[in-house]
């Protein structure tokens, strides 16, 4: 087979299984709400224990108080990734907050918050996993 027409079928391939996924709903971004955040979460850490769930208004992100302290999980996609914030450093933007992970497959993440929801979640992500 000649490579030129390889090339044309494996892009044609490709090309229709994208399309097939998009117009199936499969390429819809995860909206996270109090419920779906405490299973996505559960789903990627099944021992912890959550006290507590506090979607963001955007319905992007979580942050996530657990037993053994905060986390949060955001959508990527229709799915979701989860990190606890323990080892994480915050800070404040102009616009929200900035995760930085110590995880080379997250290294970071900014993420748009309300300047009423950015002090909440500093306030929560700063307290002691007892206190929360």
């Amino acid at each position: 087979m000649p490579l030129e027409l390889l090339l044309a079928l494996v892009v044609g391939g490709i090309s229709g299984i994208a399309v097939l996924l998009h117009l199936a709903g499969r390429s819809r971004q995860a909206v996270l709400t109090a419920g779906s955040a405490r299973s996505a979460w559960l789903r990627h850490f099944p021992n912890d224990c959550v006290t507590k769930v506090l979607p963001a208004a955007s319905g992007q992100a979580a942050l996530v108080l657990t037993e053994g302290g905060p986390g949060l999980l955001w959508a990527f996609g229709a799915d979701t990734v989860g990190r606890p914030l323990a080892a994480a450093r915050v800070r404040e933007t102009a616009s929200g907050l900035r995760f930085e992970f110590n995880d080379f497959s997250a290294p970071g993440l900014s993420l748009s918050l309300p300047d009423d929801e950015r002090r909440q979640w500093l306030e929560l992500i700063n307290t002691p996993a007892e206190a929360a």
